[in-house]
């Protein structure tokens, strides 16, 4: 009958000796809240030991909540955690051209008008990757909201040292600073010039100085998608190169009924002409060819004179180089032979020989310079390529930079 007795006080001393371990345990604790021994009150679960994922990495672009985006826009991918490794941006299966950079990545070409592109990008993270496929479209531009840029001089061409580069535009530029931010003119020998706008549809460019003899020049018209104002849009970029020749410079004196003619400021030939007579002087000023035709018919209806007018002319005229876009040429005139050197008889234009035209004709190209003196009858800036007719600083100021 004692065991049970025994069995008693031995589970209480087990009991003691547990809460005296249990004592002695916390006794060693720096104290504070018992889970951060990893305790747990009754009814909490113990804190996991596994550490919190990260985010994945988040792709975005420049344009996700745009319906139509402008063609002028360049398209810009981000992410904001770890590196992009590859974009690829695609329209009618060509790709637009881009620069990747560490956690961005920026297209180095604009948009084109109507089109769906697609995006897909790719990122980096401690090892993880992440893609993002998005799409977006471009607004819907009609031709007349579209401007084409036309350059002089043609790609090849060898043009004389009076030339201008001449850019026209099928759509009038409102915006003429932000489309001529966009065009550049390069030579080599490099030479100082300036733009000038002669209206919305036609801008120059011409050097300080003529050009060099055998300068090589490029012009840039980098204007596709640029905004040129009231909603119009460049169409197309467009590039040119040509070269300069020969320095061919002819030196009209109507006073003295005389022409010298340099190549590369040697005189190579005096020749007797006959200029504009009274009532049809021809303009003093410094002049450009800017075409050359074996065979033209000059009819003076296109001047405005009717044909039972006493200077009515019709005539079939050999080697005729224009100079001024009013109706200006040099050319073979054999009929005035005989006041070739004595007096002024044309109606505007410098008559010389057939055998002194025809040797002109074959030296000439388009850009080579006419200047004329002897006469009250200015050549005006806008009447042919009259960018000569103006000091530098006047012409630069007709930039919209």
């Amino acid at each position: 009958m004692t065991f049970p007795l025994r069995r008693s006080r031995a589970r209480r001393a087990a009991a003691a000796l547990v809460a005296a371990s249990a004592l002695a345990l916390t006794g060693c604790t720096t104290g504070g809240d018992p889970r951060a021994a990893g305790e747990g009150s009754v009814g909490e679960p113990a804190a996991s030991a596994s550490p919190t994922p990260a985010p994945e990495p988040a792709i975005s672009t420049n344009l996700d909540d745009e319906a139509a985006v402008p063609v002028n826009r360049l398209v810009e991918v981000s992410v904001d955690r770890g590196e992009l490794a590859r974009v690829v941006v695609r329209a009618a299966g060509d790709r637009l051209e881009g620069r990747l950079a560490g956690d961005s990545w920026t297209a180095t070409e604009r948009l084109e008008p109507g089109l769906r592109y697609r995006v897909a990008a790719v990122a980096v993270d401690d090892g993880r990757r992440t893609t993002r496929r998005t799409s977006f479209r471009t607004e819907d531009l009609p031709l007349d909201r579209q401007t084409f840029p036309s350059i002089a001089p043609l790609e090849g061409e060898t043009v004389g040292v009076g030339m201008p580069v001449i850019v026209q535009f099928d759509v009038p530029v409102r915006d003429r600073a932000s489309i001529e931010r966009h065009l550049s003119v390069e030579s080599s020998p490099r030479q100082v010039g300036s733009w000038h706008w002669v209206s919305g549809k036609e801008v120059h460019w011409r050097p300080r100085k003529y050009w060099e003899p055998g300068t090589e020049v490029t012009v840039n018209a980098d204007i596709n998608s640029v905004p040129a104002g009231n909603g119009v849009y460049g169409q197309v970029s467009r590039s040119v190169s040509f070269e300069i020749g020969d320095a061919v410079v002819s030196k009209v004196n109507i006073a003295t009924h005389t022409m010298q003619v340099f190549v590369n400021g040697e005189r190579r030939r005096i020749m007797p002409v006959s200029a504009g007579k009274p009532g049809f002087i021809t303009r003093s000023g410094t002049k450009v060819v800017i075409e050359k035709v074996r065979d033209k018919v000059m009819d003076a209806a296109t001047l405005g004179i009717a044909k039972n007018d006493p200077e009515y002319y019709r005539l079939d005229v050999e080697y005729a180089m224009r100079v001024t876009y009013s109706g200006e040429f040099l050319h073979a005139a054999p009929w005035s032979a005989g006041s070739q050197g004595v007096a002024n008889v044309s109606h505007g234009c410098v008559g010389m020989t057939t055998d002194n035209a025809r040797w002109l004709f074959d030296l000439t190209k388009r850009g080579d310079v006419v200047e004329v003196t002897g006469s009250n009858r200015r050549m005006s800036l806008y009447n042919g390529y009259g960018d000569w007719n103006a000091s530098f600083e006047e012409y630069a100021g007709g930039s919209a930079l």
